[in-house]
């Protein structure tokens, strides 16, 4: 008897939109810390392309079991993008398939609920690495009472900026939410970058979205 392989879960990941130096067009673009992170994870990545007509039939097809919204630039940067990352969000409200918004993503994700963004004047955010607060739920998942995340974002969220349903899990010393989840679906938004420091924390966090079973 042959005996079957086990295959790895995939995880789907967004792409940023970049523009090719000497060359007219446009290209997706994922920071080389996620493929490494993936691998760690031990799961296997999809990369999801901005150009998509039909992306539900596409994460069909590809059996996804998890999506990422990746960090990198602004909402409004690029409509392909914005575009492409709603019709992500759509999918896995509708399949109840776990979602993590990373940076940009848990912005995009707050703006998708109703939540807002605000940008700030000065760069407290960016290139520091700062401790957060945790629920109590985050404190028994991490056992950590002092997580520190890295940070790299100029836009924040205020608590009373939450989108519906959103919940607050981490905050910053500014008070400022860094980290929040879904009250009714498997959606969780960090605004620090878990690819950049692949730590156990990071690396129970995540898995913990998308295979804890309740």
């Amino acid at each position: 008897m042959i005996k079957m392989l086990e295959t790895k879960p995939t995880i789907g990941i967004s792409l940023r939109i970049v523009s090719a130096s000497g060359y007219n067009e446009k290209r997706d673009a994922l920071s080389q810390d996620w493929t490494k992170f993936f691998e760690k994870l031990e799961v296997n990545p999809l990369l999801i392309p901005n150009t998509l007509k039909d992306i539900s039939s596409f994460l069909d097809d590809m059996k996804v079991q998890g999506l990422i919204l990746s960090g990198g630039d602004s909402i409004n940067d690029d409509i392909d993008r914005d575009e492409t990352e709603e019709k992500i969000l759509n999918y896995s409200i509708k399949k109840k398939i776990p979602l993590v918004g990373v940076c940009r993503g848990m912005q995009a994700i707050n703006k998708f609920f109703g939540g807002e963004v605000e940008t700030l004047e000065n760069s407290d955010h960016v290139g520091n690495t700062h401790p957060v607060s945790l629920n109590k739920k985050f404190l028994s998942l991490l056992q950590t009472k002092n997580l520190q995340v890295n940070s790299f974002h100029h836009n924040i969220i205020k608590q009373k900026n939450l989108g519906q349903n959103l919940e607050a899990f981490a905050i910053a010393n500014d008070n400022t939410v860094e980290g929040f989840y879904h009250s009714e679906l498997p959606i969780v938004g960090v605004m620090w970058h878990p690819e950049r420091t692949q730590n156990h924390e990071n690396k129970l966090l995540i898995r913990n979205v998308f295979f804890h079973k309740n």
